[in-house]
């Protein structure tokens, strides 16, 4: 899929890399969309820049002058678990948790979300009602640009060839600022948004009622690149909130949205919806509702990071992949498998085809398995990425002769049939009791939500997670 793969040991030495081959090279962080890209032959032939494996770019700050800063590693799950982010930079952690599903989310960074450029990526919209800027490096020098200035038309961006985003900054919600996000998709998870909007709202005074001093309304998927609602904002500066100037607000969204038909819906529909999501945020922000469906811990599907290692990672070799599988460690001097996804492998050359090629593009799950301690998407993550990982397939599962708890409970329960999907949410579920050895219903099912069968009905997997889990009784299912 790609042609030359480098694992730099700084961002300079990326920077150097990208000057000497851009544009042919790539930077790859997460690599979600991009290997899907180099899958389908839209980007043949590419040169990949590793900085996935550096240490010290994951880190989410607030600086002294109040501005929250996202290193270019901070994946979506990160955000999501930031104390921060929830506290204040809400509608950057609701957008970041409505992006794919946890596997995803442990994998794709918020900068590579911002790179792809797409107009209903989830991320850009609210980062783009909280102000944000970007911080671009190249072998030149450094430049900071404002989000609001980076896009330049649909995935197209201000970055030149040469220059790798390493920084995501924006300011920090005050104790007088309220701010949502909503996203219209076509299913609950792994959705791309028909519609989706952030407001934030600064109040003339933190006390309930008071008068909107500024307004931002974002809007994603209604036009080449995201907007602002100017109109909208307008209308709602130095009024208080009520539901005629909620309504009014709203049509003055519609008004700005300049939508097209796809196979995913109609312009019309989207433009009616913009109106709706711009009420219901507007209406969630004046009743204070707008976390009262946040769930505070969720399911990321990420065991406790150990105490980081000063010790630096293992170089790459061109002709061998090093890396740990269920315990055991594996040499793989293919040269090919520089060129492979980790699925193939594990699959191809350490002979462990218990992980299954369901989608090959982050939709099914089947191909789950932990990578030091994250659940991830092993059909999303090149094999060059795993050199010097740790990590646990469905056949490392079992131990001293038993079976994993939850392996134990899909016999019990009966939740497999035809059993290809099966590996994918045993390991999905694996991470998740490593995580929360006692979860509740919506952790379970945010657990899986990355996770299709096409068999069961999911009930009879719904009652094995619980019995893994410990539930004495199983609520009804909706």
């Amino acid at each position: 899929m790609w042609n030359e793969y480098f694992a730099p040991a700084g961002l300079d030495e990326a920077a150097a890399l990208l000057a000497q081959h851009a544009p042919a090279a790539r930077i790859i962080a997460g690599g979600t969309d991009l290997v899907i890209e180099l899958e389908r032959g839209v980007r043949p032939g590419q040169m990949l820049i590793d900085i996935s494996r550096l240490r010290g770019l994951d880190g989410i700050r607030l600086d002294g002058a109040g501005w929250i800063h996202l290193g270019p590693l901070v994946t979506h799950a990160d955000v999501v678990g930031s104390t921060l982010c929830a506290e204040r930079a809400f509608p950057l952690a609701r957008a970041c948790r409505e992006v794919g599903a946890p596997q995803i989310r442990n994998r794709a960074t918020v900068a590579g979300n911002l790179i792809t450029a797409s107009p209903a990526n989830d991320t850009i919209t609210p980062l783009m009602a909280l102000g944000a800027r970007v911080t671009l490096l190249s072998a030149r020098g450094q430049r900071d640009v404002a989000l609001s200035d980076f896009y330049t038309g649909v995935r197209r961006t201000a970055m030149a060839p040469d220059e790798l985003l390493v920084d995501v900054a924006f300011p920090a919600l005050g104790p007088q600022q309220r701010g949502t996000f909503i996203k219209l998709g076509l299913r609950r998870a792994q959705a791309i948004s028909l519609v989706n909007c952030a407001v934030v709202l600064t109040f003339a005074s933190a006390s309930a009622g008071a008068p909107v001093a500024q307004a931002a309304i974002a809007l994603g998927a209604v036009a080449p690149v995201i907007i602002r609602a100017a109109d909208a904002e307008a209308a709602l500066a130095g009024r208080a909130l009520n539901t005629a100037l909620i309504e009014r607000a709203a049509a003055l969204a519609q008004a700005a949205a300049r939508p097209i038909d796809d196979v995913r819906a109609s312009a019309a529909y989207r433009r009616d919806m913009v109106g709706v999501l711009v009420s219901r945020a507007l209406t969630q922000l004046m009743d204070g509702t707008e976390r009262a469906d946040w769930q505070p811990a969720p399911a990321l599907l990420t065991a406790p990071a150990p105490p980081a290692s000063s010790a630096p990672l293992p170089p790459i070799s061109p002709s061998q992949i090093r890396l740990t599988v269920n315990g055991r460690e594996y040499a793989i001097d293919n040269p090919d498998a520089h060129e492979k996804t980790l699925l193939r492998l594990l699959r191809e050359d350490c002979g462990l085809v218990g992980t299954k090629e369901g989608c090959a593009e982050g939709e099914c799950g089947a191909c789950t398995v932990i990578m030091d301690g994250k659940a991830v998407m092993s059909c999303l993550v090149p094999a060059p990425c795993a050199h010097g990982a740790s990590i646990v397939t469905i056949e490392g599962l079992a131990q001293d002769g038993h079976l994993h708890p939850l392996q134990q409970a899909f016999i019990d329960e009966g939740a497999v049939q035809c059993g290809y999907c099966t590996p994918g949410f045993i390991m999905a579920g694996a991470a998740l009791l490593q995580e929360h050895p006692h979860p509740d219903e919506a952790q379970i099912r945010e657990s899986i939500s990355g996770n299709l069968c096409r068999c069961t009905g999911y009930y009879k997997i719904l009652s094995a997670f619980r019995k893994a889990a410990g539930m004495e009784r199983a609520p009804n299912d909706e």
